[in-house]
């Protein structure tokens, strides 16, 4: 686990994601036409233009920064291992968020392997870096596999969260910086906090 991560606070954990937009977020996205920003910008904008709610459009926008918050380094289209970048993501804003939030980082990839195995129509609108992803990553689901991923009591903030992880691969769609989305993740993280105490 990266050490930054682990000194991290309720007051320095935004500016810590920011950070990462900013210094890494030009960085290619698994051989699709979006960089790693714009991809995960992408998907909150478009939950942000749907009137999601806040838990699902800062769920969209960290779905992926396990890429860059990972030992395990950035997935690339030629990879023959996993590197299982939703769980390390998910590790790292486990101590901030609400369960809601790591439970849509921790298991967007389960739920692309759970839409290939309940909806027919779903795999044949993933992209090839997805479905070259979804071979490493176990193929679609076995009937025992499902029956466990219904039980999560957030399956339907998790898949809506995996399709706006596929809507945000547009070549060229303009959306707001990271920084419109701040005081949105701030609010989160201090609800958390709140809560807590």
């Amino acid at each position: 686990m990266n050490t930054d991560a682990d000194s991290l606070t309720d007051e320095t954990i935004v500016g810590f994601l920011a950070g990462i937009f900013e210094r890494r977020g030009g960085e290619e996205y698994l051989g699709e036409p979006v960089t790693m920003a714009e991809h995960m910008l992408q998907g909150a904008h478009i939950a942000e233009q749907r009137g999601e709610s806040e838990l699902i459009i800062v769920s969209a926008l960290l779905h992926d920064i396990g890429h860059f918050t990972s030992e395990f380094g950035t997935f690339s289209i030629d990879d023959t291992e996993d590197r299982f970048h939703e769980e390390a993501g998910a590790k790292v804003l486990q101590r901030f968020f609400p369960e809601l939030v790591t439970d849509c980082v921790r298991h967007h990839v389960a739920a692309k392997r759970y839409l290939c195995a309940v909806d027919p129509d779903y795999s044949s609108q993933l992209s090839a870096a997805s479905i070259h992803s979804l071979n490493l990553q176990g193929g679609p689901m076995t009937e025992p596999e499902i029956a466990v991923f219904e039980s999560n009591p957030n399956l339907e903030e998790i898949v809506k969260v995996r399709r706006l992880d596929d809507a945000g691969k547009i070549a060229g769609l303009q959306t707001p910086p990271f920084g419109h989305f701040a005081p949105m993740v701030q609010r989160i993280v201090d609800s958390r906090s709140a809560g807590r105490r």
